[in-house]
């Protein structure tokens, strides 16, 4: 099974793996294209492409530790710290640690929320990869970066298999330092 995943890295172009996306027109709500990656987990070739492309972009960033925040970063994040060999930190939405959690609260539209982390997941100065599937407006991501920063981690580089650009996510991240890649990009919201 190993050596048919390995053959099969590159077989696979980038359209290829958008096409694998789907789009949901008016969901949450009217006007919005959901962009829908669980057509893309759910062809194996396509999945493990997905990796392999996020993996060596990571290994070329230096990376030691991984991090993805709940829910999607988690399969594309642990994928990925898998197949490198790291350690995954999931970035998780409150009260979901089993011990005590340092946090961060962040802005929504309509609101906020927060993430935490497991204080000892990351060692002062470690090199810190952040991985989700999507980035949109970027204040997930960003929350996440300053978290991960907080606890000691260094958080120069972020990963996503979207970007939607004309929501400006991508350009928040690179105002924080931080150096951002997607595999995929679509236009609108």
């Amino acid at each position: 099974m190993r050596a048919e995943l390995i053959e099969a890295e590159g077989r696979l172009s980038l359209e290829d793996l958008k096409a694998l996306v789907r789009t949901v027109p008016d969901f949450p709500q009217p006007g919005i294209l959901f962009r829908d990656i669980t057509t893309l987990i759910g062809h194996g070739a396509g999945f493990a492409e997905t990796v392999h492309r996020l993996a060596a972009r990571a290994a070329d960033a230096g990376v030691q530790v991984i991090a993805g925040m709940e829910a999607r970063g988690f399969i594309f994040g642990a994928a990925v710290a898998a197949r490198l060999e790291l350690p995954f930190v999931p970035v998780r939405k409150p009260g979901k640690l089993p011990v005590p959690a340092i946090g961060i609260d962040y802005a929504l539209e309509y609101g906020t929320d927060r993430l935490e982390i497991d204080p000892e997941a990351i060692a002062p100065g470690q090199r810190v990869v952040v991985i989700d599937d999507l980035i949109a407006t970027g204040g997930t991501a960003l929350a996440a970066t300053r978290l991960l920063r907080q606890a000691g981690g260094v958080v120069d580089h972020a990963l996503f298999v979207i970007d939607l650009p004309d929501l400006d996510g991508a350009a928040r991240l690179r105002a924080a330092g931080v150096r951002v890649e997607a595999l995929l990009d679509f236009d609108g919201h």
